[in-house]
């Protein structure tokens, strides 16, 4: 083996992958190289641990038998004796789970001991709901919020439902109305301020949203509520804001210098200012903040608001009586200009974007265009960063949702500016984040705990499933991915038990347009052609396997409705323990949220809902669907 890649092994960076076929792939020098010239992997001496409550842990080196001082998180102090191992000194873990402090002389650890298993979703089998935020009409206004969510949720909590899946809430660009993906965001430590409720409500028919106007139209209705903020409201925002301390302080200075930039200067994001603004130290953007201060104050309290009517949409749905309530969504990562990469470039993969390598759905690879937190950062700083992105997205959460889980595992990481193909797996500290996972879900929800979904679909490698599900983490299961090895679907009853059972995901068809062939419509479109005849006798073939599984012997419709209702009846007939059915697919409508792949092409994340939900969840087909759910 060679110093090169010797040193990229020591790095975690795997020499081979394979691709989709099973063919192994190896990865060039030229890419190792390129890679390993943007890893900061100095690690320092070990200062964190984690370990299983009662779990026997070996120390690091420099550690010696004999007496030891554990204080636990609940600020109880125990001594304690360390024994000789085999390999070392050992250590047995307490039976409390939580951050613990063990100390000898000069050394200490920070101790993550966590619960066996992430908390389980309430007894029995429940079904919930998925929604686009944006695309509520409750209210009015020119795209949905979180008060709109607050409405549904109570609406669909009175229909039967246990939870309310949503998409990432996290802080987007407010001064660029372009930057609307909810899975590109400048932080996931703060919220995405267009969604926090502002101005008169107005009626709007419109069936796509015109981000270009509404987001400016959004940000200049919070900055009168900022500026008509009564005195009593003003003090509770000024004790958070104190509270909130030195992240939210860079959160609003980023979003004031992105905002002003962007307006002088077109600016897409830090990388794009002058020099001196460049480095959060600089004195220049001490000067910034001073001459703006007004202007920082109203991104702060932008993020303030938001917070609040987050939360109390997760009120409204746990007084729905919802079991479960709101279901969260973690992005795997964040856009590399926004605020974490400006405020703490230390934190992120610096130079890097993470994607997928290549395989069927995409030949030349995928560049996701987002960074991701680096593993050697995690451990220098005992994963400061990642509890703290966990418990921003566990705040206000009865679940969540981990989006590309395998995240957790490894990233496929390329450098900034090669083409996707040309990148290599990186390892993360799995075991310490799945620990760490544990112990946040079991503290989320006013120590209610919430329950875990990691994002399972596609190929993933030999036994992680298994490792998820011991660690109570559900996993999904999808209507048109359930297959055989010879591409059958897979009946309901045979479905996993240990995931969620889904219609259809908002990356996929509706079922209705899976039907009609609505996306072989828009791929044929975008590519400038006609659908093949091989595609569609090839979508013709699967509603005939789809419709095997689904029709109880009935003849096959053309129409969608039947099919929708017995896509539904399907799902709610797995063992699963919660049946996810989108908006989208309780409605019955043709289009999805989004289509992979494609930026202007297709509306992604701008489309409406067709009236108010509450009014159409008491419309006949709906209120028919509705109640196959709860009879089953």
């Amino acid at each position: 083996m060679t110093e090169l890649h010797s040193r990229a092994e020591a790095a975690g960076l795997s020499l081979e992958w394979q691709d989709a076929k099973g063919k192994t792939q190896r990865v060039s020098d030229t890419v190792l190289t390129a890679i390993l010239d943007r890893l900061d992997v100095e690690a320092g001496e070990p200062s964190f641990l984690s370990g299983d409550r009662g779990g026997t842990l070996d120390l690091p080196p420099g550690w010696h038998t004999g007496p030891a001082r554990l204080t636990l998180e609940n600020g109880d102090i125990l001594s304690i004796d360390l024994r000789q191992g085999a390999g070392g000194v050992l250590f047995t873990a307490p039976s409390q789970w939580g951050y613990h402090r063990l100390e000898q002389g000069e050394r200490h650890l920070t101790l993550a001991i966590a619960p066996d298993r992430c908390p389980a979703p309430p007894h029995g089998r429940h079904w919930g709901s998925a929604v686009q935020i944006p695309s509520l009409r409750e209210r009015g206004g020119a795209f949905g919020d979180f008060a709109s969510l607050a409405d549904a949720a109570a609406s669909l909590g009175e229909a039967g439902a246990a939870a309310l899946a949503i998409s990432p809430v996290h802080a987007l660009f407010p001064a660029d109305a372009s930057r609307f993906s909810p899975y590109a965001p400048s932080s996931r430590l703060f919220r995405n301020v267009w969604l926090a409720p502002a101005g008169e409500p107005v009626a709007q028919g419109e069936t796509l949203i015109d981000w270009a106007t509404a987001a400016p139209d959004r940000m200049r209705d919070l900055r009168l509520a900022f500026d008509r903020l009564p005195d009593a409201e003003r003090a509770s925002f000024e004790a958070w804001r104190e509270r909130a301390g030195e992240r939210l302080e860079a959160q609003a200075r980023y979003d004031a210098l992105h905002a002003y930039f962007h307006r002088r200067d077109r600016a897409t994001g830090w990388r794009d200012w002058p020099e001196p603004y460049r480095d959060p130290s600089n004195e220049a953007v001490a000067r910034f903040a001073a001459e703006h201060d007004d202007a920082i104050r109203f991104h702060a309290f932008a993020q303030w608001h938001s917070e609040r009517a987050l939360r109390a949409a997760s009120e409204a749905a746990r007084r729905s009586g919802m079991a479960i309530g709101l279901i969260a969504d973690l992005a795997i990562g964040v856009a590399g200009d926004g605020a974490d990469g400006w405020s703490r470039p230390q934190d992120l993969l610096t130079g890097l974007s993470i994607g997928a390598p290549p395989d069927p759905l995409g030949p030349e690879g995928q560049n996701w265009g987002i960074t991701a937190l680096s593993p050697f950062a995690l451990r220098r700083q005992d994963f400061a960063p990642f509890i703290a992105t966990l418990r921003a997205v566990f705040a206000h959460a009865g679940g969540v949702r981990i989006d590309h889980a395998l995240g957790l595992c490894r990233l496929w990481v390329v450098p900034d500016g090669a083409p996707a193909d040309q990148g290599a797996y990186l390892a993360m500290p799995f075991t310490d984040m799945l620990r760490i996972l544990k112990i946040e879900a079991h503290r989320a929800n006013n120590g209610r705990g919430a329950i875990v979904i990691g994002e399972d679909l596609g190929t993933v490698p030999p036994g992680f499933r298994d490792t998820m599900a011991a660690a109570g983490m559900l996993g999904m299961r999808v209507l048109p991915f359930e297959r055989d090895e010879d591409g059958a679907f897979v009946p309901p009853p045979q479905w996993d038990e240990r995931a969620i059972a889904m219609t259809a995901t908002h990356d996929i068809p509706t079922v209705a347009g899976w039907w009609k062939g609505r996306d072989l419509d828009w791929r044929a479109r975008i590519a400038g052609r006609a659908v093949s005849p091989e595609d569609s006798e090839t979508r013709a073939a699967e509603r005939r396997s789809l419709w095997s599984i689904l029709g109880d012997d009935r003849p096959q419709p053309e129409e969608p409705e039947f099919v929708v209702d017995a896509a539904i009846k399907g799902v709610a007939a797995t063992p699963c323990p919660l049946a996810i059915v989108p908006i989208e697919d309780l409605l019955g409508l043709d289009e999805q949220p989004n289509l992979p792949g494609t930026t202007d092409e297709h509306p992604n994340w701008r489309r409406r809902l067709p009236g108010d939900l509450g009014d159409r969840l008491a419309e006949p087909e709906v209120k028919r669907r509705i109640a196959i759910l709860n009879a089953r």
